[in-house]
C-alpha cells in the first residue's frame, strides 16, 4: 500500500515557477509507475507526465517543455518542476501511483483510469 501526498500548489502570477512534491509512505514506490495529472474546474483529468521506475518519463503532448517530473527515491519523493506557468496551469494537481502493465513488454500507464492510488491533490492557481 502507498499513501501520496502533494504539497507545493501555491496562488502565482503568471511568468513565476513551482515545484510540486509528493510524498509516499506505507512503502516505497521505487517498483512503480509514477504519475502528475491536474484538473481544472469543469475539465477532464489529464496526464502531465509519467515517470517509470526506470526514470522514463512521459510528458503530456504541447507543454513546450516547461514541465519536469523527477524522483528522489532516497527521499520517497516526486517532484514536478513548473517553469513560466500560465494561466491555464491553474488546476488541482494529483500525484499518482500504478504499478506497470504487461502488453508485449511492459509499460505504464497514462490514463488516469488506470492509476489506482491517489493523492488528495495540490491547487495551483494562476494570475494573469
Amino acid at each position: 500500500q502507498v499513501y501520496l501526498v502533494e504539497s507545493g500548489g501555491h496562488s502565482v502570477e503568471s511568468g513565476a515557477s513551482l515545484t510540486l512534491s509528493c510524498r509516499a509512505s506505507g512503502e516505497t514506490y521505487r517498483e512503480y509507475c509514477m504519475g502528475w495529472f491536474r484538473q481544472a474546474p469543469g475539465k477532464e483529468r489529464e496526464g502531465v507526465a509519467i515517470i517509470g521506475s526506470d526514470g522514463q518519463t512521459t510528458y503530456k503532448t504541447g507543454i513546450e517543455g516547461r514541465f519536469t517530473i523527477s524522483q528522489d527515491n532516497a527521499k520517497n519523493t516526486l517532484y514536478l518542476q513548473i517553469n513560466s506557468l500560465k494561466p491555464e496551469d491553474t488546476a488541482m494537481y494529483y500525484c499518482a501511483a500504478e504499478l506497470p502493465f504487461y502488453a508485449g513488454e511492459y509499460a505504464c500507464p497514462y490514463l488516469a483510469e488506470d492509476f489506482g492510488s491517489w493523492g488528495q491533490g495540490t491547487s495551483v492557481t494562476v494570475s494573469s
